[in-house]
């Protein structure tokens, strides 16, 4: 079962330094914006991988994707789950939810 975590828990959690915040989509969506902090995970995740991004299995890992209609947030939570994580939650709303509330994003893109 994936937990849900909502934009206000999560701004909180970000805030306190509680959290592994993990962006599943492809790496050009992650470079051109994503939120502040997180790590890039854009493919399927091994454990030695998740042991790599993350290594302590009881923090707290938020994986997000663009939407509610992208689905690729879920399936890197159920990996990290399988890997043995304790504390897996999703922000499903993602990216499109976090940028109409007008939050700060990064970027990583070369200029151009």
């Amino acid at each position: 079962m994936t937990t849900v975590i909502t934009r206000e828990e999560l701004v909180r959690a970000m805030s306190e330094d509680t959290i592994t915040l993990i962006e599943a989509l492809p790496a050009a969506h992650y470079a051109a914006e994503h939120l502040p902090g997180a790590i890039n995970v854009p493919g399927e995740v091994t454990a030695q991988d998740a042991a790599r991004i993350a290594p302590d299995l009881h923090r707290p890992v938020v994986v997000y994707c663009s939407g509610p209609g992208c689905g690729r947030s879920k399936v890197t939570a159920a990996a990290l789950s399988r890997a043995g994580y304790t504390d897996v939650r999703v922000y499903v709303d993602g990216k499109a939810d976090w940028y109409a509330a007008g939050l700060p994003m990064e970027r990583t893109a070369a200029a151009s």
